[in-house]
């Protein structure tokens, strides 16, 4: 049976969303500058996006040499107007958000929806495209940043308040991402949603792994580290993984915020070796946590 509740994230498969399509349409990828581009639709409220942020960041640190990931927003809530799934109103997040950050280990406390409810997804994500119209680097800044702000930090990310303060953060042009959010990035989110249904996505994370003869290999859902290995395997039997410094502190100078759960898979650690550590170096003074009810986060000094 089809799940047809957008906010209801199945558990067992990892997918926010509707089940897969039985067919993918071919991929007509866009010029890759290297030899794997990763193709990710996504949404800034999909908290089964957020539980692959570890493999995701390992990934880059191993094979960022191979792939480069392609950002596209899904249009996971549009709003409210729906009725199924046992979801059909804000508050009955709150206890499955609750749920989902236990099942990845991914803090993420479901408050907000009882709290500052959010009335759709696609405010932020119209926020992402106005940060990619300026820096590609910096939109995936603000994509972690908005997420950080929702998942742990309880605000609204549809009040554009939150989306500036996120947007001065990463160090955008707050003028100019106003501008692009109330213009062309409106246009640009509607692109991202029309490839989003041309390419058959109907959930969240979904990840089209393509290499430059547009062979495809499709990944849905919240999967384990090895099968993002083995898409590019796949498609590059002569792939090298690329050996990073593991040490705390490199790892913070790279990525700025981690939670124990992404320490745990960057740094080969078992999850209490990694919050076991992390709470020494707080203690220390070298790192400042966040702390919420299901779990924290940690930032460099």
């Amino acid at each position: 049976m089809q799940n047809s509740n957008p906010m209801l994230c199945d558990i067992e498969t990892g997918i926010c969303g509707t089940e897969m399509p039985e067919a993918l349409v071919e991929i007509n990828a866009k010029v890759h500058l290297k030899p794997i581009k990763v193709i990710y639709f996504t949404d800034p409220i999909c908290s089964s996006c957020w539980g692959i942020e570890p493999q995701l960041r390992r990934l880059k640190l191993e094979y960022g040499q191979y792939l480069e990931v392609e950002y596209h927003m899904g249009g996971l809530l549009k709003d409210w107007s729906y009725n199924s799934g046992g979801i059909n109103k804000p508050s009955d997040v709150a206890y499955h958000w609750d749920e989902v950050s236990h099942h990845y280990e991914m803090p993420i406390d479901g408050d907000v929806w009882l709290e500052d409810p959010l009335s759709s997804s696609y405010p932020p994500s119209v926020a992402f495209k106005a940060a990619q119209m300026q820096d590609n680097v910096k939109a995936i800044l603000f994509l972690r940043k908005i997420r950080e702000m929702v998942f742990l930090e309880k605000k609204n990310i549809t009040k554009w308040q939150v989306l500036e303060q996120a947007a001065q953060e990463v160090e955008l042009n707050v003028v100019k991402f106003k501008q692009d959010f109330d213009g062309q990035a409106q246009t640009l989110f509607q692109e991202d949603l029309a490839l989003a249904r041309q390419m058959g996505v109907r959930g969240f994370p979904s990840l089209f792994f393509t290499d430059k003869d547009n062979n495809a290999l499709f990944l849905y859902g919240a999967k384990p580290y090895s099968e993002f290995e083995n898409k590019l395997r796949a498609l590059k039997s002569d792939i090298i993984k690329h050996s990073f410094d593991a040490d705390w502190k490199h790892l913070f100078e790279h990525y700025n915020s981690l939670t124990a759960k992404e320490f745990a898979v960057l740094a080969n650690k078992s999850l209490e070796e990694a919050k076991a550590e992390l709470n020494k170096l707080t203690e220390n003074h070298q790192l400042t946590m966040y702390a919420t009810k299901n779990g924290n986060i940690w930032y460099l000094k």
